[in-house]
């Protein structure tokens, strides 16, 4: 097998899902632990001491411990090249959890052992599906008091619409969670304890009938174990590996991200479950990870990493090839060759060169504002475009003003450099300028995100007044002619970015008023980047 092959099939992609406050960013410290990518575990808003997930590069997600933008991290581990794509939690963010998991192979859904299923597990679950994408659950937090594992299990399955299948089950949980039951070699894993779950835990294995464990479980947890395999072993659903990679079955581990508990038996168990990268769909047709042709998507930009050096950065996800430092490739969106020199895979705030990347690595590239998300980069003797990223419906509006006219061209730099992010959405009158933006946003805290950057990044204040519409449509047809339109009093038209024209409605009367008084208007919940 070359060596192209092997680095390829060496490869796993994954996004990790939950809810915020589910303890996603904790678990992925914790595989970059295992990994050896870092050295010790910053607890996200943890009172031990001052440090912050090592994810968490922007100074509002220190300040409020939450995820706000999709972070990148790559490491190795038993053989394997593991890229984490670790998305924002909190819904009002969910639109980067969107385009994340377009570049991922499969997805991590971490369930709060106590909370069960909670809202954002169920709408991020739906985008998964969508997309047929295999999902592997880990409970966490069974170092609490948590819900009954049976339960837990069968709420995903009420929830989600997804069978679920134990591939190990916890002993006890809060105080007395004392570790997991493999089923697949019948062993127990017990946890010891060490320094407060900064570092590795030990662990002893031993048969799950060994009498000395009854001495170290006592007899109530012990007796638990033996009627749970019994339960397990006649009622649980069987394994089958096809359903799992069709997203169909969702298997399931426990275990406590914070303490270490059951983290390295779930990565363990998912490398064994997880393919290699699967192709993507391009208007050629379907595109082939092992094709040596080099060839990858833009699924996320980013600017002002770096505030002393006012950069910008394209992430692309390889999707077949070898990418070189300094290569040319065909930009299908520019229609024009360019040279990728300054490559970059980040880990938070530090960045290393890359020299080389294969099919399934995630790369940052330095953008002079070229690029825009969804954009394909191919080789410039087999020219394609892949299938573009849904742009979602923003669901609120607010008209916003730069306070201070002196600063007109920092504040349009900075509206739309955040624009072009996917952060926000921004639409401006017909033949209306810049002076004020109305900007669309999936979620409000995205608001506070866009004042707290542009003041940050930028030297802007602004102004920002609610608007009362509650409803984007993209205008699909061309020739149209926007003045002959009936529409609502309250109906506003505006312009995208790209130029596109859209109408923004109050309410969903004035959405059929639209369609009902214009037969010939084709309107559209969301576009493609």
């Amino acid at each position: 097998m070359s060596d192209f092959i092997e680095q390829v099939k060496k490869r796993r992609t994954f996004a990790i899902i939950s809810h915020p406050d589910a303890g996603k960013t904790t678990l992925t410290e914790k595989l970059l632990l295992y990994g050896g990518a870092i050295q010790e575990a910053g607890m996200v808003k943890g009172k031990r001491q001052s440090k912050h997930a090592v994810s968490d590069w922007m100074e509002i997600e220190k300040q409020r411990g939450i995820s706000v933008t999709s972070s990148v991290l790559q490491f190795n581990y038993d053989g394997f090249c593991i890229n984490i794509l670790d998305t924002p939690g909190h819904q009002d963010f969910s639109e980067d959890t969107y385009r994340t998991l377009m570049a991922a192979d499969s997805a991590v859904m971490v369930i709060d052992g106590s909370k069960g299923v909670e809202d954002q597990t169920r709408k991020l679950f739906k985008v998964c599906a969508m997309r047929h994408i295999p999902i592997f659950t880990f409970i966490n937090k069974m170092d609490r008091e948590a819900k009954d594992p049976y339960e837990l299990m069968e709420e995903i399955e009420r929830e989600l619409g997804v069978e679920t299948c134990a591939v190990n089950w916890p002993i006890g949980c809060g105080k007395e969670f004392k570790g997991v039951y493999e089923r697949n070699n019948k062993e127990v894993i017990r946890f010891i304890p060490v320094q407060g779950g900064k570092k590795e835990v030990d662990v002893e294995i031993c048969d799950a009938h060994d009498e000395h464990l009854k001495d170290e479980l006592g007899d109530v947890l012990y007796h638990q174990l033996q009627d749970d395999i019994e339960l397990l072993d006649g009622a649980g659903a069987e394994f089958d590996l096809q359903r799992v990679q069709k997203g169909e079955l969702s298997p399931v581990c426990f275990g406590s991200a914070l303490t270490n508990f059951g983290v390295e038996p779930f990565l363990r168990h998912f490398l064994d479950m997880t393919t290699s990268p699967l192709p993507r769909q391009s208007d050629k047709g379907e595109i082939d990870p092992l094709s040596e042709d080099f060839s990858a998507f833009v699924f996320k930009i980013q600017a002002n990493m770096n505030k002393a050096h006012r950069d910008r950065m394209a992430f692309m996800r390889i999707c077949s090839g070898k990418f070189t430092k300094g290569m040319e490739v065909f930009h299908y969106q520019g229609n024009k060759k360019i040279k990728l020199n300054q490559s970059k895979q980040i880990m938070a705030e530090s960045r290393e060169e890359v020299e080389e990347a294969y099919s399934g690595d995630i790369i940052g590239v330095f953008d002079p504002g070229i690029f825009s998300i969804g954009d394909t980069l191919c080789t410039p003797k087999n020219k394609f475009a892949y299938d573009g990223i849904p742009t979602f419906a923003p669901e609120h509006f607010a008209l916003i003003r730069n306070t201070d006219t002196m600063k007109r061209k920092q504040f349009v730099k900075g509206v739309e450099q955040i624009a072009q992010e996917g952060a926000i959405q921004i639409f401006t009158e017909l033949g209306g300028g810049m002076e004020e933006i109305i900007v669309g946003v999936v979620g409000v805290l995205q608001f506070e995100v866009l004042a707290y950057r542009l003041k940050n990044e930028y030297n802007v204040d602004i102004v920002n007044t609610p608007l009362p519409y509650q409803f984007v449509r993209w205008i699909k047809n061309d020739s149209i002619d926007l003045k002959t339109l009936n529409l609502s009093s309250d109906t506003k038209k505006v312009q995208d970015l790209k130029g596109q024209y859209l109408l923004l409605f109050s309410n969903e009367w004035g959405v059929r008023w639209a369609t009902d008084k214009n037969p010939d208007l084709v309107l559209a919940e969301f576009s493609k980047n």
